[in-house]
Formats: C-alpha cells, sequence, structure tokens
C-alpha cells in the first residue's frame, strides 16, 4: 500500500519514540507500506528535521530519510491547481498521494480536503496497523 506522510508525522516519530507515528515508520521499514515522495517533499523533510528547536541528531535524522528515500517511490505528480489549500505548502503532500492512489497520513487534517484517503495517525494506526 502507498502512503505519504506529512512531515509532521516525522517530527512525532523522532519526538515521541513508542508512538502511532514511530508506529507507522517501523511498518515502512519493515515495508509494509510505501513512503511516495518527490524532491520538494523531501526538501521539506531535510530542512524541518534540522530547525534549531528541534533536538534532533543527524544519524536520527538519517535513519528515517534514509530508508525512505532507497525503499520509497519517487514521483513527480501532477499538479492540482483547483483545490484551494489556506497553506499552499501543503498542497504538495496532496498532489504526491493522489498521484500514487496512496492514502496521505497526517497530524492535521483541517490543512487538507476532507477525503477518505487523508487520515490523521491514530485513524491509519487503527486501521492498517
Amino acid at each position: 500500500m502507498n502512503i505519504v506522510l506529512d512531515t509532521n508525522i516525522l517530527v512525532s516519530a523522532l519526538w515521541s519514540p513508542g508512538r502511532n507515528a514511530s508506529g507507522i515508520l517501523n511498518a515502512v521499514f519493515s515495508r509494509k507500506f510505501t513512503v511516495c515522495y518527490d524532491y520538494r517533499i523531501l526538501e521539506e523533510y531535510d530542512r524541518v528535521l534540522h530547525y534549531k528547536k528541534f533536538p534532533f541528531a543527524e544519524w536520527e535524522i538519517n535513519s528515517i530519510l534514509e530508508p525512505i528515500i532507497k525503499n520509497g517511490l519517487s514521483v513527480i505528480a501532477e499538479p492540482l491547481p483547483d483545490i484551494p489549500f489556506a497553506d499552499p505548502s501543503d498542497r504538495k503532500f496532496y498532489e504526491v498521494a493522489k498521484f500514487c492512489g496512496a492514502i496521505l497520513i497526517t497530524g492535521n487534517q483541517k490543512h487538507y480536503p476532507e477525503e477518505p484517503d487523508i487520515m490523521t495517525m491514530m485513524d491509519f494506526c487503527r486501521r492498517y496497523l
């Protein structure tokens, strides 16, 4: 099954090991799910995980990003300009999810259109883990 991970999922996994986000990443690392991404998403992952406000070590960041890149699906998604976003930076996750027929997992569904394939970490874990 293809999934797209909003950046807050990666932050949550590093911030709170053993919770829903790390369970999702463990399933990704065991290849139960394939993470779909594009260059815009990877750039955001790297930039946000390196924010000074987060105390993440380089090895922690690499332990998440490297398997996603190695085992994930890199795409160039079709633009979907007709769908409004309060924060345009969220559009890339939605576009990749739609392009790949993937479930978009986020910590805040309010950032996205209300659709069944856009779900919170908790909802995803209840349904698929």
